[in-house]
């Protein structure tokens, strides 16, 4: 019993004062825009749009588990000088007491620096709901000694539920074969609390992201290309490193990754394997996060699914430059 108490004031403690942390994807590039804004518009298909859709369930294994539902739409329109995207995501954590509901807008524009390189400049802005179900949490009043917790309680219960604006930015580089860029989100750092204290921030969050595609067989249209990547995220203490590859050959996609923590909270977090496939204008991939660290006995992993569609513009963009990498 008295486990479980503590566990619900931390539970308490982290929904009120915690500065807590944005939900990630391990297959951060099925997740563009969500990884960087400046990613919008930036589809394979002559300025066409794309629709991408991913859901994360994190640690299956353990209670009141975390899952993302992520579903976003981005195209190239030559009027407006680059592209617009929308985001839609739903995170739930705890068997449903705690649930961020997210809607995003984002421009990004285009700057051609010369005929290889070219440039793009993101903005989103985004509204946040989040909502706490106080009928799933359980306080000490509620104990009956022979019952266990069946009577009503009186603690002052604070709103359930919050709205507040958040903010964006990024930059990409790339040409036909490299690609980097540079993105922060929660740039006013809003407060998040259902208890009113101004403490509890969601803290910026800094993304590096860089890597290249080096195709295997000397062709105009290789059939066989390896890509090797890499993601830097840093959020208040939190600092991550991911690296890995992609290895494509013909409409099968295979890639590996270690994701590693460092600074106040290093430790060796996972490897993740990922397996899709891509036929023509259509993308799958499922991937597998096997935890490496001590926790994995209790979380032995998580699962994550991403699908793509693509479309063509009906009229070919004049001024759109694809990204051509990360190929998958």
């Amino acid at each position: 019993m008295i486990k479980r108490y503590l566990s619900i004031c931390a539970a308490i403690l982290s929904i009120g004062l915690a500065k807590a942390q944005d939900p990630e994807m391990t297959q951060y590039y099925a997740a563009p825009i969500y990884t960087n804004p400046a990613m919008a518009g930036t589809g394979s298909c002559d300025g066409g749009g794309r629709i991408n859709i991913n859901y994360r369930n994190q640690w299956p294994s353990l209670p009141g588990t975390f899952v993302t539902t992520l579903a976003s739409y981005d195209q190239h329109f030559d009027g407006i000088g680059g592209g617009i995207g929308i985001i839609a995501m739903n995170d739930v954590a705890g068997e449903g007491k705690l649930t961020s509901n997210t809607l995003a807008g984002i421009y990004s524009y285009q700057l051609q620096v010369n005929r290889k390189f070219t440039m793009r400049f993101g903005l989103e802005a985004q509204v946040v709901s989040r909502s706490l179900d106080w009928k799933k949490l359980r306080f000490p009043d509620q104990i009956d000694p022979t019952k266990g917790f069946v009577n009503p309680t009186q603690e002052p219960l604070s709103p359930n539920r919050i709205t507040y604006p958040n903010f964006s930015t990024g930059v990409l580089g790339y040409t036909e074969r490299f690609y980097a860029g540079f993105a922060v989100h929660n740039i006013i750092e809003p407060i998040q609390s259902f208890l009113g204290t101004q403490d509890s921030k969601l803290p910026r969050r800094y993304t590096l992201h860089s890597g290249l595609v080096i195709p295997i067989d000397n062709t105009y249209e290789p059939n066989m290309t390896f890509s090797p990547n890499m993601l830097l995220m840093v959020q208040n203490k939190f600092t991550q490193l991911n690296l890995g590859f992609y290895f494509n050959k013909g409409p099968l996609v295979t890639g590996l990754w270690y994701r590693q923590t460092l600074g106040t909270y290093a430790n060796s977090d996972a490897l993740m394997l990922l397996v899709g496939f891509r036929k023509e204008r259509f993308k799958f991939g499922y991937s597998y996060d096997l935890t490496v660290s001590s926790a994995r006995q209790a979380a032995p992993g998580s699962h994550e699914v991403s699908a793509s569609i693509e479309w063509c513009a009906t009229k070919r963009a004049i001024r759109y430059k694809k990204l051509s990498c990360p190929d998958f």
